[in-house]
């Protein structure tokens, strides 16, 4: 690699004959306990658009259509997957690893808030700490049999997303965002940091997009007109979706009943995220 390059990713690379080129990171190995099928991350550019539970109506929506849907919460400084999902009890391990605790519905998931003695007690951690965390919840803990992983990420394109590309197995990524001007700008810092990363953009999903009138049904775009469209032509991004604003959904958030959330939206993109992933 040159003193001028500024590429990270020297496996995607075209200069062949660089002489700092360097092989690309080894993955870490799965756990002698887990057979995963799929590793699908979830990113947003930016936070406040609802990722995590996102995150969550893709695998309760791939967990409906019959597949064995798992979620590793890699938001460490941040974590709401436990939460969400009702999940108060301690993760316990079989003398070997860890395992995930189970939801109500029984949704797999491992998360720094199973692990903490207080849930609400902070993370003041320094970056190599979390990203070396990510990595045992994919090397210690043993998943069983899974067909999809969804990794719900933090906000942004720091260490944790670099650590998961790089060491972890994802198939791809879903980028979610919401219906505002800076979309375009946020969307493209993920779908860049992909493209250096060598992970395909799987799908775009709009979240907030609009609220329909439970009257008149009317649909009504309190962040701002879509441009979900013209932000995927753009990045050359096929499948995305557009979800409404749902109260419904945020109480179930609220309440600890994750395991409910799903709405024909989610249903539709989910399948076809499946079918992009097993052909």
């Amino acid at each position: 690699m040159s003193e001028e390059c500024t590429k990270s990713d020297c496996e995607g690379c075209g200069e062949s004959g660089c002489a700092g080129r360097k092989a690309a990171p080894a993955k870490e190995a799965a756990n002698a306990g887990s057979q995963v099928k799929h590793m699908i991350a979830v990113i947003s550019g930016k936070g406040g658009v609802g990722k995590s539970m996102v995150t969550a109506l893709l695998a309760n929506a791939v967990k409906a259509a019959g597949k064995k849907a798992a979620i590793l919460d890699a938001d460490i400084t941040g974590p709401s997957i436990p939460r969400m999902y009702g999940i108060r009890q301690k993760a316990e391990s079989d003398g070997t690893a860890v395992l995930p605790v189970l939801s109500a519905e029984g949704m797999p998931v491992m998360s720094i808030n199973v692990l903490l003695e207080d849930e609400n007690e902070p993370v003041i951690w320094r970056g190599p700490v979390i990203s070396g965390t990510v990595k045992q919840f994919w090397t210690e803990v043993a998943w069983g049999d899974v067909d999809y992983l969804f990794v719900d990420m933090p906000p942004g394109t720091g260490d944790v997303p670099l650590t998961v590309f790089q060491s972890l197995p994802v198939e791809g990524i879903i980028v979610v965002t919401s219906p505002q001007d800076l979309v375009s700008m946020i969307v493209g810092k993920a779908v860049r940091m992909a493209q250096m990363m060598n992970v395909p953009v799987l799908g775009l999903v709009e979240n907030m997009s609009y609220f329909a009138c439970p009257d008149c049904g009317k649909r009504h775009e309190i962040f701002g007109h879509s441009r979900i469209e013209e932000v995927a032509g753009q990045y050359g991004i096929e499948r995305l979706v557009r979800l409404p604003i749902l109260p419904q959904q945020a109480q179930f958030c609220d309440e600890g009943a994750a395991d409910q959330l799903a709405n024909d939206e989610m249903t539709a993109f989910a399948e076809k995220v499946m079918k992009a992933v097993e052909v």
